[in-house]
């Protein structure tokens, strides 16, 4: 029989991930990227003469890509250099009040304890043990699930695991589960800012995501020349195992004949045949129609969910002084809850934001540099509120955030910036409305609401951060392996009841 061709739609994590597992298992695999390189949110943008990340900046579940270059025949330390962080981030309040997080829990706990006291790091101590919990819990039952449902955790866990089950809470929300472990605001603020991971608002997220926590102090590593790097490599890697790159071409629509996926047609008129489809993007987009008619209701009726939270992003070339910068530092508002409700209720730009910043010179030290490469942000509406921002606008919300980051001791000096809004992230990932994380998780049921990588029309499949597992660098990489998995089980279904519909004479097909 002639080797399947599959085209995969996008070159995000999710995308680059299943080409090179498919591609390793030597089916013929074509990616179609409608930008000029990989990554797809994990991009690089150029500053005052150099290029920098202005995605993704944390890697964390080391060991999801270490399996994941194992099944294509490769070792990621082969192909990317790993530093793991002893200092996760440092957090700032205001001027000289700064808290740093360590990859040791002792370490942490000491460090909460002189910042906020020893009942506080002895509450610490407990939602470190209560967050793995739920990761442990949640892990192969869900996270590396292909499909899961409520019921199915249920019937996963057994009469042993219902009481760990019951221990994820999925029905409180994220930040009334903090209050069980942390009276100090400044801890319960810290701690529900993973909700922000998932694009979402601690008040409104399940509990369940307090296992973002674990992830993190169960590992963090910085990579050599930035987190598009690992895009670099895992393209590299699909291309050595024979995958074929066609950058720059736009997909117009997927073709199908008879209820099935038959290949796509670009916008510049060529069309290439495949056995089956793999769209890596946002599911907003097969729902729009951006990809045809017959793949629109591919995903059935499920119902449009909130969008995530956008982002305002500034990516410099700056000099950065009067605050001691590590890789990763946060800078907290004063008001939380006005902060989330000015974006999730009321569809504007918080008037206090939190502002995130990537030193990406820097490592675990706090040594100056007198020129270097910054990235900021701060959370923004999506959705029907992702529209251009007057230039007026735009002063005032760099303003608001340079004042957010003077109060805390730092000072930005001669910056040469490039700019992003849920605007431009709107233009450049259509039909998300800018929402960078697809779907908000908010409500117990959420995360069951996220197509999985099957979909109604045979021979389409779905990779991406809005699809399950969810968003995020590892979560989108175990999505790309999902849907290759899946894939390749149903081909060989399909082939094996070929052979035998020509081995017995007939087929009840």
């Amino acid at each position: 029989m002639r080797t399947p061709r599959v085209i995969v739609i996008g070159a995000g994590v999710g995308g680059l991930v299943a080409a090179l597992l498919l591609a390793a298992r030597g089916l013929n695999v074509t990616v179609i990227e409608r930008a000029d390189a990989p990554g797809g949110k994990m991009r690089q943008v150029e500053a005052g003469g150099v290029r920098l990340d202005a995605g993704p900046t944390v890697f964390t579940m080391r060991w999801a890509f270490d399996e994941i270059f194992d099944e294509a025949g490769a070792v990621l330390s082969d192909h990317v250099r790993l530093h793991r962080a002893q200092r996760l981030a440092r957090h700032a309040w205001r001027e000289g009040e700064r808290l740093d997080l360590f990859a040791d829990v002792g370490q942490s706990a000491d460090a909460i304890g002189a910042f906020a006291g020893r009942a506080e790091a002895e509450g610490f101590r407990r939602f470190c043990a209560r967050a793995r919990s739920i990761y442990e819990t949640l892990r192969d039952s869900f996270i590396l699930a292909s499909r899961p449902s409520p019921v199915h955790l249920v019937r996963h866990a057994g009469i042993g695991g219902l009481p760990n089950l019951a221990r994820i809470s999925p029905f409180a929300t994220m930040w009334d589960e903090l209050g069980k472990y942390f009276h100090d605001p400044r801890l319960r603020q810290l701690f529900g800012r993973y909700a922000t991971y998932c694009g979402s608002s601690p008040f409104a997220a399940p509990a369940t995501l307090m296992l973002v926590a674990h992830v993190e102090m169960d590992g963090v590593w910085r990579l050599e020349g930035g987190m598009h790097g690992l895009a670099q490599a895992l393209a590299g890697l699909a291309q050595a195992r024979g995958a074929t790159f066609l950058y720059g071409r736009h997909v117009e629509q997927i073709r199908t004949d008879s209820g099935r996926v038959t290949g796509v047609s670009l916008v510049d008129g060529e069309t290439i045949d495949a056995d089956a489809v793999i769209m890596n993007g946002d599911v907003a987009a097969l729902r729009a129609g951006l990809f045809g008619d017959a793949s629109r209701d591919a995903l059935g009726g499920a119902p449009r969910a909130q969008p995530s939270l956008s982002a305002i992003t500034l990516a410099m070339r700056a000099r950065a002084t009067g605050f001691p910068l590590v890789h990763h530092n946060v800078f907290f508002s004063q008001d939380y809850r006005a902060e989330f409700d000015d974006i999730f209720k009321h569809g504007r730009l918080p008037a206090a934001p939190t502002v995130y910043v990537c030193a990406q010179d820097r490592g675990d030290d706090d040594a100056a540099r007198d020129d270097e490469r910054l990235f900021a942000l701060i959370n923004a509406p999506a959705g029907q509120h992702a529209r251009d921002m007057s230039q007026e606008e735009l002063r005032q919300c760099e303003e608001t955030i340079f004042q957010r980051l003077a109060a805390c001791g730092l000072q930005i000096g001669a910056a040469t910036a490039t700019r992003t809004t849920p605007a431009d992230f709107a233009r450049l990932f259509p039909a998300t409305g800018g929402a960078i994380y697809g779907q908000a998780s908010h409500g117990w049921m959420a995360s069951f609401t996220r197509p999985g990588a099957r979909t109604r029309l045979p021979g389409l499949y779905l990779a991406g951060g809005s699809v399950h597992p969810g968003p995020g660098v590892p979560m989108a990489a175990i999505s790309g392996r999902l849907a290759a998995h899946c894939l390749m089980a149903d081909m060989g279904s399909m082939r094996q009841s070929r052979l035998a519909a020509i081995a017995g004479g007939t087929s009840t097909r």
